[in-house]
């Protein structure tokens, strides 16, 4: 029915437009105003690495939607360069400064999606004109008229998503590539040991990658600039890239009392802020983490689109609103030839929070082996104590998007992990395999429950090699061409016929095995299990061994 109420949104684009757009398809006698700070109120934030590097050609098809376009389909009231200056929560007002000088607007419904800034950083010469954000479609066509008119070389600061994307694209253009992460990784919500292989294939590309290390100043030529690392090295560049992080845009709305949490705005299960009739939505917003119980910031455009729907419901219809979900984070990036996608939680946060938990290592092909094209997805899954699925990451050739997607899928339904097994999906040789790897994190997931398995890690090697038999399952080639130092090497297809020089080499001690993925070491880990022997298979096997040693900086030590 109509509610003849004048709903102002604060900010365009995904949480903001989808908020507006539900609204006026849920009640035509509503007021509804966007005020967007900037000259677009609907663009795509998430391809503007891609039009700079030339794989989107067309500027047009970065603006999605324009004031016009959206008046004449919704009658929405979309004014541009109206920046929100002020709040009145007790008075339902909003002070806007416009091109025309400040206004006032009142409100029966505010909704804030004032999305998130760039992280400035206090490094001298970073204000350089040679320095760039990729925030916006402005940047993002003044970077790519700079990569046209020539530039060789190109310096990346920060290697999230957004960096790492950056990095790509600008030597996807025929630069050389400098990519700069103060942390010990790269895509640093990825798995330490998948993020390994994200900067192997980012080296593949002939970018120059630089992780544990910081910019410390930047010298500003007339040219170019100089920048030099924490590292000692100089580099000499025609481009700099800041991609570091942002943070909640939300200053003047926490000073007009809108309770906040390190900048982000605190929100309720419908998107509520402490304030009578404010919601808010987006980037700059944080949810109760049911996991943790802490507040949590989800800057993607997934959660943003839906909440923005969700909370206009609320607003218009709040008999029949849904809750906002809690989002899980599911995320996906392409490297170069590779994919790495994750849902849920991290082996770091699981570890920091006193979370109990068990990991799970995988690496199945993306289809069946006998099938051309076959390609490894490396899996990473964690499970609770009573099988709860907590997080998954990926990356691979092909099929990771799809895999985490149906993991985020069970995730959101409260399958638990063994659940797994009994999921349908879809198999064609070109496309999967009758097990799928979903179905085979399922069957490892309820070995685990019932015991039938014990797992060890990689990184627990150090702590274990000289009180534990290490026992090698894999051929003698492939256990020539590297393995842990001092292991003992028997082919799973001996060990039954070798159970006694297994008890000599043991001499009481417990066995811990490995091969190459997981798989023959299960075999052999059944049957020492079956010959009275304490014993566990390595997660994920060699395969994992070497991600590991190499996040851990220690490939070198390999035999």
């Amino acid at each position: 029915m109509p509610t003849n109420k004048t709903i102002v949104i604060v900010g365009g684009v995904a949480g903001g437009m989808s908020c507006a757009a539900r609204a006026r398809r849920l009640d035509e006698s509503a007021t509804i105003i966007v005020l967007e700070r900037g000259p677009y109120v609907s663009f795509a934030n998430c391809g503007l690495p891609y039009y700079v590097g030339g794989e989107i050609e067309d500027r047009d098809a970065l603006v999605l939607q324009t004031p016009q376009s959206l008046a004449a389909s919704l009658n929405l009231d979309v004014r541009l360069h109206h920046d929100v200056i002020g709040v009145d929560p007790k008075a339902h007002t909003v002070t806007v400064a416009t091109e025309r000088g400040e206004e006032q607007l009142s409100y029966d419904a505010l909704v804030l999606s004032p999305g998130a800034a760039p992280r400035r950083l206090p490094i001298d010469g970073l204000d350089s004109p040679r320095a760039t954000y990729l925030r916006t479609v402005d940047e993002a066509i003044a970077l790519r008229e700079k990569v046209a008119s020539g530039l060789k070389r190109a310096v990346v600061l920060g290697a999230g998503f957004i960096g790492v994307e950056a990095a790509e694209q600008l030597r996807h253009a025929g630069l050389e590539v400098t990519l700069v992460e103060i942390a010990d990784r790269v895509l640093f919500p990825l798995e330490a040991e998948l993020s390994q292989l994200a900067r192997e294939e980012l080296v593949s590309l002939g970018i120059d990658v630089a992780t544990s290390t910081g910019i410390d100043s930047v010298s500003n030529g007339e040219a170019t600039d100089t920048v030099r690392l924490s590292d000692g090295r100089e580099i000499e560049t025609d481009l700099l890239v800041v991609s570091a992080g942002v943070a909640p845009d939300t200053k003047v709305f926490e000073e007009a009392g809108v309770a906040c949490e390190r900048g982000a705005i605190l929100i309720d299960e419908h998107g509520r802020t402490n304030l009578d009739d404010v919601w808010a939505v987006g980037d700059a917003t944080a949810m109760v983490n049911p996991l943790t119980g802490k507040p949590q910031v989800v800057a993607l455009a997934g959660p943003a689109n839906r909440g923005g729907r969700l909370i206009a419901d609320h607003i218009l219809a709040p008999e029949g609103a849904r809750p906002l979900p809690t989002p899980l984070g599911t995320a996906v990036v392409r490297i170069g030839s590779l994919t790495a996608a994750m849902t849920g939680a991290r082996k770091e946060t699981l570890v920091s929070e006193n979370i109990e938990h068990t990991t799970i290592h995988t690496h199945p092909l993306n289809h069946v082996g006998y099938f051309p094209g076959a390609s490894a997805i490396h899996l990473i899954t964690h499970i609770g104590a009573d099988g709860e699925i907590l997080g998954a990451a990926a990356i691979g050739k092909a099929g990771v998007a799809r895999r985490i997607d149906v993991l985020a899928t069970a995730m959101r339904a409260g399958m638990k992990a063994p659940d797994l097994i009994d999921l349908d999906l879809a198999y064609a040789p070109p496309y999967g395999a009758a097990k799928d790897p979903v179905n085979m994190i399922g069957m490892v997931a309820e070995n685990l429950l019932t015991g039938r398995i014990d797992l060890w890690y990689a990184e627990d090697w150090e702590t274990i090699k000289d009180d534990h038999l290490i026992l090698d399952v894999r051929s003698e080639g492939e256990y020539a061409s590297g393995h842990l130092p001092g292991s003992a090497n028997i082919p799973h297809t001996e060990l039954r016929g070798r159970l006694d020089e297994v008890r000599e080499l043991a001499a009481g001690r417990p066995v811990r095995v490995l091969c190459g993925v997981g798989v023959r070491s299960h075999i052999a880990n059944r049957v020492l299990l079956q010959a009275g022997f304490d014993t566990a298979s390595l997660s994920g096997g060699w395969q994992t061994v070497v991600a590991s040693f190499g996040a851990m900086g220690k490939k070198g030590e390999l035999a």
